[in-house]
């Protein structure tokens, strides 16, 4: 029994990763809800979903729509706060260590 209390590679252990780039925002959305619920069933407790900054979209030289290169990294974690479903699963979001993102990417850590 002691050798089983010394494992400590579980799925609560590790991060899961979500990369996003390229996806739409409704792609995104749905990955984004499939990835919590998956990841909740399978007992993971944190989560790394990577946005990207948007500063590659071809657009950045339109002033009229540069509101829109970071679209990913702000609506995202909007649409998760505002699903009900998802919402009751998540102990808190943050933005990701530089080495996992920075602000191009978050942490989801569940309960």
């Amino acid at each position: 029994k002691e050798a089983n209390l010394l494992v400590s590679n579980s799925r609560a252990d590790r991060i899961r990763r979500l990369d996003l780039h390229g996806y739409s925002l409704d792609q995104a959305n749905k990955a984004v809800k499939k990835f919590i619920l998956e990841s909740f069933e399978d007992k993971y407790k944190k989560l790394l979903i990577i946005t990207g900054k948007g500063t590659r979209s071809k657009v950045s030289d339109n002033p009229y729509l540069s509101d829109k290169l970071n679209i990913l990294r702000n609506s995202v974690p909007e649409y998760i706060k505002n699903d009900e479903s998802l919402h009751e699963k998540i102990k808190k979001i943050s933005e990701a260590d530089i080495k996992d993102g920075g602000k191009g990417a978050f942490y989801i850590f569940l309960k």
